[in-house]
C-alpha cells in the first residue's frame, strides 16, 4: 500500500491593511506560523489558493506581493501558487509570475496515486461584469477530466459548487461574486469523471463541504478572516490527506474536519428531474388530463 498524499493548503492571506473583517496586519506572522507547521508536518507539497494581498494600487500591490512572497519563502518546497481576484485587481498574471518566480498557468502534478490539478482559471473581477470563466479555462478542465486515469484533487481560487452563501459576511447579499457565472458548465464537465474527484477552493472565507454529483467541494477559511472568530483572525490552514480516504483537517481558531471514503467520490448521481410542471409523472394537471382521456 502506498503512503497517502499529504497537501498543506493556505488561502486568502490578505496581507495588507486591516479591512472590513480581514486582519491583514496579522498576515506576515500567521504565514510564519504556517511555514513552521509545514516544516514540522513535512507534507508532499503545499498550495497557496490565492488572494495573497488586499489590493490598493498597482505600485502598492507590487510591494505587498513582494512582502508576502518573502514570508512564504520560509515554507518548505514544493509550494504552488494560484492567483486570487485581489492578486489580479491591478496586477497581471505575468507580474505575479515575476514576483513569485513561478509559472501560473494551468498545471497538473502526479503524486502517489493521485493527480493534483491546479486550475488557475481567470480570477480577475471585471467592473462591471464580475468574474469571467473563459472557454479556454473550461476546455482545459474538460480535457483533464476526460483523460483522467487516476483520482483528481482539483485546486482553484474561486469555488464552482454553487453552494449557499447564507450567513456569509461578504457573499450573503452578494452571491454572484462568490462563484463564476459559468460554474454550472464546469460542474457538468465534472460529471464525466469516472475516477474519484475532490475539489478545494478559497475565496469565500469560510469552511464548507458541499457535495454535487457525488463530488465533495471543500472551501477553506481565510488565514486572516475574523467574521467567524471575532475579534481574532481565524489563522486557518488545512491538511488534505489522500489515499483510500479523503481526510480534510482545518487548523486554527475555526477548526473543521471531513472524512470520506475515496471510492464514494467516484459515484455520479442520477440527473435531476426537470421542473415538476414539465414532467407528466409529477404534474398533477397532466395526470388528471390523462385520466379524463382514459
Amino acid at each position: 500500500m502506498t503512503a497517502p498524499v499529504r497537501i498543506a493548503i493556505v488561502a486568502d492571506i490578505h496581507h495588507g491593511a486591516d479591512h472590513f473583517t480581514k486582519k491583514g496586519t496579522a498576515a506576515l506572522g500567521l504565514v510564519a506560523d504556517f511555514a513552521a507547521f509545514v516544516a514540522e508536518q513535512k507534507p508532499d507539497l503545499s498550495i497557496d489558493l490565492g488572494d495573497r494581498i488586499s489590493d490598493v494600487s498597482r505600485e502598492a500591490d507590487l510591494v505587498l506581493e513582494q512582502e508576502i512572497t518573502g514570508a512564504l519563502a520560509a515554507v518548505p518546497r514544493p509550494l504552488y501558487h494560484i492567483c486570487g481576484n485581489h492578486d489580479r485587481e491591478y496586477l497581471s498574471v505575468a507580474e505575479n509570475e515575476d514576483v513569485l518566480g513561478q509559472a501560473l498557468g494551468h498545471e497538473t502534478v502526479d503524486m502517489g496515486g493521485w493527480r493534483i490539478v491546479l486550475w488557475r482559471a481567470d480570477s480577475r473581477i471585471r467592473r462591471p461584469g464580475g468574474f469571467l470563466l473563459t472557454e479556454h479555462d473550461l476546455l482545459w478542465l474538460a480535457g483533464v477530466v476526460r483523460m483522467a486515469d487516476r483520482p483528481l484533487a482539483i485546486m482553484s481560487h474561486v469555488p464552482i459548487s454553487g453552494h449557499s452563501q447564507h450567513g456569509n459576511y461578504y457573499f450573503d447579499r452578494n452571491p454572484g461574486s462568490s462563484t463564476y457565472p459559468g460554474a454550472a458548465r464546469a460542474r457538468a464537465m465534472l460529471r464525466a469523471a469516472t475516477v474519484p474527484v475532490v475539489w478545494v477552493s478559497g475565496h469565500v472565507h469560510w469552511n464548507t463541504l458541499t457535495t454535487v454529483d457525488g463530488i465533495p467541494h471543500l472551501t477553506l477559511q481565510s488565514l486572516t478572516e475574523t467574521f467567524t472568530t471575532f475579534p481574532e483572525p481565524a489563522g486557518a490552514w488545512a491538511m488534505l490527506e489522500l489515499d483510500e480516504t479523503v481526510a480534510w483537517t482545518v487548523y486554527g481558531r475555526d477548526p473543521f474536519e471531513v472524512r470520506l471514503r475515496t471510492a464514494v467520490t467516484a459515484r455520479r448521481w442520477i440527473t435531476p428531474l426537470p421542473p415538476f410542471n414539465e414532467n407528466p409523472e409529477t404534474n398533477h394537471d397532466a395526470r388528471q388530463a390523462s385520466r379524463a382521456v382514459d
